[in-house]
């Protein structure tokens, strides 16, 4: 099964233990998230379903391709990592 972990960022708001999941894609597995946990889909997700401009995922040391639809595909074993990014200057 594949395992998502949140940073401690995340953290500060939600409890956010990593959580194994089985799915296929990067958007199956935080739906696998949501569903135990809901209120994270709102620190995660925007209105549209699509990642937030703050959020990060990455998996294999790369980040996500598809912000919108989360359909980067991913393998059983693989960690997602979500981060909250940073910005400024």
């Amino acid at each position: 099964m594949a395992t998502v972990r949140f940073t401690s960022a995340l953290q500060r708001f939600l409890a956010a233990p990593p959580a194994q999941v089985e799915a296929s894609t990067v958007g199956e597995a935080l739906a696998a998230v949501f569903e135990a946990r809901p209120a994270l889909r709102g620190y995660v997700l925007d209105d549209q379903g699509a990642l937030r401009r703050h959020v990060a995922i990455y998996v294999r040391g790369e980040a996500v391709r598809d912000r919108i639809k989360l359909s980067d595909p991913i393998d059983p074993d693989d960690e997602i990592y979500v981060f909250q990014a940073l910005t400024g200057g």
